[in-house]
Protein backbone atom coordinates (compact mmCIF):
# COMPACT_ATOMS: atom_id res chain seq x y z
CA UNK A 1 0.00 0.00 0.00
CA UNK A 2 2.68 2.20 1.51
CA UNK A 3 4.72 1.44 -1.99
CA UNK A 4 1.49 2.30 -4.29
CA UNK A 5 1.67 5.42 -2.51
CA UNK A 6 5.18 6.52 -2.94
CA UNK A 7 4.92 5.16 -6.82
CA UNK A 8 2.21 7.13 -7.40
CA UNK A 9 3.61 10.57 -5.53
CA UNK A 10 6.34 10.14 -8.00
CA UNK A 11 4.57 10.03 -11.05
CA UNK A 12 2.57 12.61 -9.50
CA UNK A 13 5.72 15.09 -9.23
CA UNK A 14 7.03 13.73 -12.74
CA UNK A 15 3.75 15.00 -14.41
CA UNK A 16 4.06 18.18 -12.82
CA UNK A 17 7.65 18.65 -14.49
CA UNK A 18 6.26 17.34 -17.72
CA UNK A 19 4.02 19.77 -18.11
CA UNK A 20 6.75 22.65 -17.37
CA UNK A 21 8.75 20.82 -19.24
CA UNK A 22 6.38 21.21 -22.87
CA UNK A 23 5.70 24.62 -21.54
CA UNK A 24 9.02 25.86 -21.18
CA UNK A 25 9.46 28.18 -24.09
CA UNK A 26 6.13 29.35 -22.84
CA UNK A 27 7.44 30.30 -19.41
CA UNK A 28 10.86 31.67 -20.53
CA UNK A 29 9.07 33.94 -23.30
CA UNK A 30 7.07 35.97 -20.81
CA UNK A 31 9.53 35.64 -17.98
CA UNK A 32 11.69 37.07 -19.88
CA UNK A 33 9.35 39.70 -21.78
CA UNK A 34 8.21 40.51 -18.41
CA UNK A 35 11.91 41.34 -17.25
CA UNK A 36 12.57 43.25 -20.47
CA UNK A 37 9.84 45.09 -20.33
CA UNK A 38 10.47 46.66 -16.58
CA UNK A 39 13.92 46.97 -17.28
CA UNK A 40 13.11 48.99 -19.92
CA UNK A 41 9.89 51.37 -18.37
CA UNK A 42 12.53 51.71 -15.61
CA UNK A 43 15.01 52.78 -17.67
CA UNK A 44 12.28 55.60 -19.61
CA UNK A 45 11.03 56.76 -16.58
CA UNK A 46 14.47 58.04 -15.30
CA UNK A 47 15.25 59.60 -18.94
CA UNK A 48 11.80 61.56 -18.94
CA UNK A 49 11.93 64.80 -16.74
CA UNK A 50 10.46 64.18 -13.85
CA UNK A 51 7.00 66.15 -14.59
CA UNK A 52 6.53 63.64 -17.71
CA UNK A 53 7.77 60.70 -16.37
CA UNK A 54 4.96 57.83 -15.43
CA UNK A 55 7.45 57.43 -12.20
CA UNK A 56 9.57 60.47 -11.37
CA UNK A 57 12.04 60.12 -8.32
CA UNK A 58 10.11 61.38 -5.20
CA UNK A 59 12.69 63.16 -2.42
CA UNK A 60 11.00 62.69 1.25
CA UNK A 61 13.09 66.06 3.75
CA UNK A 62 12.56 65.77 7.28
CA UNK A 63 11.84 68.10 10.29
CA UNK A 64 12.63 66.97 14.06
CA UNK A 65 11.00 68.50 16.78
CA UNK A 66 11.11 68.00 20.58
CA UNK A 67 8.16 67.98 22.48
CA UNK A 68 8.15 67.63 26.07
CA UNK A 69 5.13 65.92 26.99
CA UNK A 70 6.07 65.52 30.82
CA UNK A 71 5.09 69.23 31.92
CA UNK A 72 1.57 68.75 30.13
CA UNK A 73 -0.44 66.46 32.51
CA UNK A 74 -4.10 67.41 30.71
CA UNK A 75 -2.93 69.75 28.32
CA UNK A 76 -6.39 70.83 27.24
CA UNK A 77 -7.37 71.92 30.46
CA UNK A 78 -5.25 74.60 30.94
CA UNK A 79 -3.36 77.70 28.97
CA UNK A 80 -7.12 78.41 26.55
CA UNK A 81 -7.26 75.05 25.52
CA UNK A 82 -10.25 73.77 26.69
CA UNK A 83 -12.14 74.45 23.74
CA UNK A 84 -9.91 71.81 21.50
CA UNK A 85 -11.18 68.83 24.15
CA UNK A 86 -14.76 68.53 22.42
CA UNK A 87 -13.08 68.27 19.32
CA UNK A 88 -12.86 64.69 17.34
CA UNK A 89 -9.59 63.15 17.29
CA UNK A 90 -8.52 64.99 20.97
CA UNK A 91 -9.26 63.13 24.26
CA UNK A 92 -10.00 65.42 27.17
CA UNK A 93 -6.28 65.20 29.09
CA UNK A 94 -4.54 64.89 25.78
CA UNK A 95 -0.55 65.56 25.66
CA UNK A 96 0.81 68.16 23.85
CA UNK A 97 1.95 65.69 21.38
CA UNK A 98 -0.95 64.40 20.54
CA UNK A 99 -2.31 68.38 20.04
CA UNK A 100 0.83 68.52 17.62
CA UNK A 101 -0.26 65.66 15.91
CA UNK A 102 -3.64 66.58 15.53
CA UNK A 103 -3.20 69.88 14.08
CA UNK A 104 -2.04 68.71 11.12
CA UNK A 105 -5.16 67.54 9.95
CA UNK A 106 -6.98 71.23 10.55
CA UNK A 107 -8.06 73.18 8.24
CA UNK A 108 -6.45 75.66 9.10
CA UNK A 109 -2.66 74.41 8.66
CA UNK A 110 -3.67 72.49 5.51
CA UNK A 111 -5.16 76.05 4.02
CA UNK A 112 -2.19 77.76 5.08
CA UNK A 113 0.43 75.66 3.04
CA UNK A 114 -2.00 75.21 0.22
CA UNK A 115 -1.58 79.16 0.00
CA UNK A 116 1.63 79.87 0.70
CA UNK A 117 2.74 77.66 -2.40
CA UNK A 118 -0.59 77.69 -4.55
CA UNK A 119 -0.91 74.28 -4.74
CA UNK A 120 -4.02 74.62 -6.23
CA UNK A 121 -2.35 75.41 -9.48
CA UNK A 122 0.75 73.10 -8.95
CA UNK A 123 -1.19 70.33 -8.49
CA UNK A 124 -3.70 71.27 -11.48
CA UNK A 125 -6.73 71.26 -9.37
CA UNK A 126 -10.26 72.11 -11.20
CA UNK A 127 -12.94 70.77 -9.05
CA UNK A 128 -13.49 71.41 -5.78
CA UNK A 129 -10.42 73.23 -5.27
CA UNK A 130 -10.03 73.64 -1.54
CA UNK A 131 -11.20 69.94 -0.57
CA UNK A 132 -8.85 68.46 -3.18
CA UNK A 133 -5.65 70.11 -2.15
CA UNK A 134 -6.25 69.57 1.66
CA UNK A 135 -6.52 66.10 0.24
CA UNK A 136 -3.68 65.93 -1.76
CA UNK A 137 -1.73 67.81 0.67
CA UNK A 138 -2.75 64.79 3.55
CA UNK A 139 -1.81 62.64 1.34
CA UNK A 140 2.15 64.05 1.40
CA UNK A 141 2.57 65.89 4.56
CA UNK A 142 3.09 63.38 6.85
CA UNK A 143 3.68 63.95 10.62
CA UNK A 144 4.29 60.83 13.02
CA UNK A 145 5.51 60.57 17.10
CA UNK A 146 8.26 58.27 19.02
CA UNK A 147 7.00 58.27 22.80
CA UNK A 148 10.13 56.74 23.42
CA UNK A 149 12.07 59.99 22.35
CA UNK A 150 9.74 62.16 22.74
CA UNK A 151 10.43 63.49 18.75
CA UNK A 152 7.97 64.68 16.47
CA UNK A 153 8.69 64.14 12.70
CA UNK A 154 7.52 66.10 9.49
CA UNK A 155 8.10 65.21 6.30
CA UNK A 156 6.68 65.81 2.56
CA UNK A 157 6.98 63.88 -0.65
CA UNK A 158 7.52 65.94 -3.86
CA UNK A 159 9.58 65.47 -7.28
CA UNK A 160 11.06 68.54 -6.28
CA UNK A 161 13.85 68.41 -3.35
CA UNK A 162 13.63 72.42 -2.62
CA UNK A 163 10.14 72.63 -2.68
CA UNK A 164 9.83 69.74 -0.10
CA UNK A 165 12.27 71.05 1.91
CA UNK A 166 10.15 74.91 2.09
CA UNK A 167 6.76 73.02 2.22
CA UNK A 168 8.54 71.06 5.51
CA UNK A 169 10.21 74.49 7.09
CA UNK A 170 7.29 76.18 6.45
CA UNK A 171 4.55 73.82 8.39
CA UNK A 172 7.38 73.60 11.00
CA UNK A 173 7.46 77.58 11.48
CA UNK A 174 3.51 77.64 11.21
CA UNK A 175 3.44 74.66 14.27
CA UNK A 176 5.42 76.56 16.40
CA UNK A 177 3.34 79.99 16.31
CA UNK A 178 0.43 77.84 16.39
CA UNK A 179 1.75 76.64 20.07
CA UNK A 180 2.68 80.04 21.26
CA UNK A 181 -0.69 81.28 19.75
CA UNK A 182 -2.71 78.53 21.74
CA UNK A 183 -0.93 79.99 25.07
CA UNK A 184 1.14 76.48 25.90
CA UNK A 185 4.35 77.75 27.61
CA UNK A 186 3.11 79.47 30.53
CA UNK A 187 7.12 80.28 31.57
CA UNK A 188 7.21 82.17 27.96
CA UNK A 189 4.03 84.06 28.47
CA UNK A 190 5.24 85.23 32.14
CA UNK A 191 8.84 86.28 30.64
CA UNK A 192 7.14 88.17 28.24
CA UNK A 193 4.63 90.03 30.45
CA UNK A 194 7.17 90.54 33.16
CA UNK A 195 9.05 92.26 30.25
CA UNK A 196 6.58 94.35 29.51
CA UNK A 197 5.75 95.39 32.80
CA UNK A 198 9.39 96.42 33.14
CA UNK A 199 9.04 98.51 29.90
CA UNK A 200 5.92 100.48 31.85
CA UNK A 201 7.08 100.74 35.05
CA UNK A 202 10.38 101.90 34.18
CA UNK A 203 9.16 104.67 31.61
CA UNK A 204 7.33 105.67 34.99
CA UNK A 205 10.26 106.20 36.35
CA UNK A 206 11.79 108.51 33.77
CA UNK A 207 8.32 110.13 33.76
CA UNK A 208 8.34 110.63 37.27
CA UNK A 209 12.39 111.71 37.73
CA UNK A 210 11.74 114.51 34.77
CA UNK A 211 8.68 116.21 36.81
CA UNK A 212 10.57 115.97 40.01
CA UNK A 213 13.78 117.85 37.92
CA UNK A 214 11.11 120.49 36.50
CA UNK A 215 9.54 121.01 40.00
CA UNK A 216 13.01 121.39 41.42
CA UNK A 217 13.46 123.71 39.15
CA UNK A 218 10.88 125.87 39.99
CA UNK A 219 11.66 126.02 42.83
CA UNK A 220 14.63 127.43 42.32
CA UNK A 221 13.11 130.37 40.29
CA UNK A 222 10.19 131.20 42.56
CA UNK A 223 11.04 134.20 44.96
CA UNK A 224 11.99 134.20 48.25
CA UNK A 225 8.30 134.46 50.70
CA UNK A 226 6.75 133.66 47.49
CA UNK A 227 3.14 131.88 47.81
CA UNK A 228 3.73 128.91 45.60
CA UNK A 229 6.48 127.64 47.19
CA UNK A 230 4.53 125.38 49.61
CA UNK A 231 2.60 123.52 47.01
CA UNK A 232 5.77 122.78 45.14
CA UNK A 233 7.25 121.16 47.80
CA UNK A 234 4.30 119.60 48.28
CA UNK A 235 4.08 118.29 44.72
CA UNK A 236 7.99 117.19 44.91
CA UNK A 237 7.60 115.05 48.24
CA UNK A 238 4.58 113.17 46.99
CA UNK A 239 6.50 112.52 43.36
CA UNK A 240 9.95 111.48 45.77
CA UNK A 241 7.25 109.00 47.36
CA UNK A 242 5.80 107.57 44.10
CA UNK A 243 8.94 107.46 43.07
CA UNK A 244 10.50 105.39 45.55
CA UNK A 245 7.48 103.11 45.40
CA UNK A 246 7.58 102.48 41.91
CA UNK A 247 11.50 101.89 41.73
CA UNK A 248 10.68 99.23 44.68
CA UNK A 249 8.16 97.34 42.45
CA UNK A 250 10.89 97.73 39.95
CA UNK A 251 13.24 95.78 41.62
CA UNK A 252 10.82 92.95 42.41
CA UNK A 253 9.63 93.05 38.58
CA UNK A 254 13.62 91.98 37.89
CA UNK A 255 14.03 90.30 40.45
CA UNK A 256 10.83 87.67 39.34
CA UNK A 257 12.21 88.43 35.92
CA UNK A 258 15.71 87.06 36.44
CA UNK A 259 14.56 83.58 38.86
CA UNK A 260 11.92 83.17 36.10
CA UNK A 261 14.92 83.03 33.28
CA UNK A 262 16.99 80.67 35.61
CA UNK A 263 13.87 78.39 36.10
CA UNK A 264 13.39 78.42 32.15
CA UNK A 265 17.41 78.08 31.44
CA UNK A 266 17.14 74.38 33.63
CA UNK A 267 13.55 73.18 31.95
CA UNK A 268 13.39 71.76 29.03
CA UNK A 269 11.41 73.87 26.50
CA UNK A 270 7.87 72.40 25.53
CA UNK A 271 8.65 73.17 21.72
CA UNK A 272 12.21 73.06 20.55
CA UNK A 273 13.36 72.72 16.82
CA UNK A 274 15.83 69.95 17.00
CA UNK A 275 16.24 69.71 13.16
CA UNK A 276 15.06 71.94 9.96
CA UNK A 277 14.36 70.60 6.78
CA UNK A 278 17.28 70.05 4.37
CA UNK A 279 17.35 69.50 0.26
CA UNK A 280 17.75 66.00 0.10
CA UNK A 281 20.20 64.53 -2.68
CA UNK A 282 19.07 60.95 -2.31
CA UNK A 283 15.34 60.15 -3.79
CA UNK A 284 13.66 58.39 -1.29
CA UNK A 285 11.19 56.30 -3.93
CA UNK A 286 10.63 54.61 -5.99
CA UNK A 287 12.80 51.35 -6.01
CA UNK A 288 13.55 50.41 -9.18
CA UNK A 289 15.66 47.29 -8.83
CA UNK A 290 12.93 46.10 -6.71
CA UNK A 291 9.79 46.99 -9.02
CA UNK A 292 12.00 44.73 -11.46
CA UNK A 293 12.72 41.83 -9.18
CA UNK A 294 8.80 41.39 -8.20
CA UNK A 295 7.41 42.26 -11.76
CA UNK A 296 10.02 39.33 -12.92
CA UNK A 297 8.82 36.85 -9.88
CA UNK A 298 5.36 37.89 -10.73
CA UNK A 299 5.93 37.13 -14.64
CA UNK A 300 7.01 33.69 -13.58
CA UNK A 301 4.97 33.14 -11.32
CA UNK A 302 2.34 33.64 -13.37
CA UNK A 303 3.48 31.71 -16.37
CA UNK A 304 3.56 28.53 -14.59
CA UNK A 305 0.57 28.81 -13.68
CA UNK A 306 -0.35 29.38 -17.32
CA UNK A 307 1.39 26.01 -17.59
CA UNK A 308 -0.73 24.07 -15.39
CA UNK A 309 -4.01 25.89 -16.77
CA UNK A 310 -3.32 24.85 -20.29
CA UNK A 311 -2.34 21.80 -19.39
CA UNK A 312 -5.56 21.08 -17.28
CA UNK A 313 -7.63 22.53 -20.43
CA UNK A 314 -6.04 20.12 -22.69
CA UNK A 315 -6.27 16.86 -20.68
CA UNK A 316 -10.44 17.92 -20.33
CA UNK A 317 -10.92 18.03 -24.05
CA UNK A 318 -9.34 14.90 -23.92
CA UNK A 319 -11.16 13.35 -21.89
CA UNK A 320 -15.04 12.30 -23.71
CA UNK A 321 -16.54 12.27 -20.24
CA UNK A 322 -15.68 15.65 -19.01
CA UNK A 323 -16.65 16.99 -22.23
CA UNK A 324 -19.75 15.30 -22.80
CA UNK A 325 -20.44 17.11 -18.91
CA UNK A 326 -19.69 20.24 -20.13
CA UNK A 327 -21.91 20.19 -23.11
CA UNK A 328 -24.48 18.66 -20.77
CA UNK A 329 -24.12 22.26 -19.15
CA UNK A 330 -24.29 24.07 -21.77
CA UNK A 331 -27.43 22.31 -22.86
Amino acid sequence: MEETKKENDEISLIDLFAVLWRRKVMIIVITLSAMIGVVVFSIITIVLPPERSPLPDVFTPRALMLIDDSSSPGALQMGGLAAFAGLGGVRAGATYSDLAVFLFGTHSLLDSVVDEFNLIERFEIERHPRAASRDALRRLLRASFDDRSGVLTVSFTDRDPVFARDVVNFTVEYLENRFDTLGLDRNRIEQENLELNLANVFQDILSLEEESRRLEQSVAFTPFGGGALPAITADINRIAMELGAMRQVYTQLRVQNEMLKVTMASETPMFQVLELAEVPDRKSSPSRGLICIIVSLAAGFFSVFLAFALNAISNIRKDPEAMAKLRGVNA
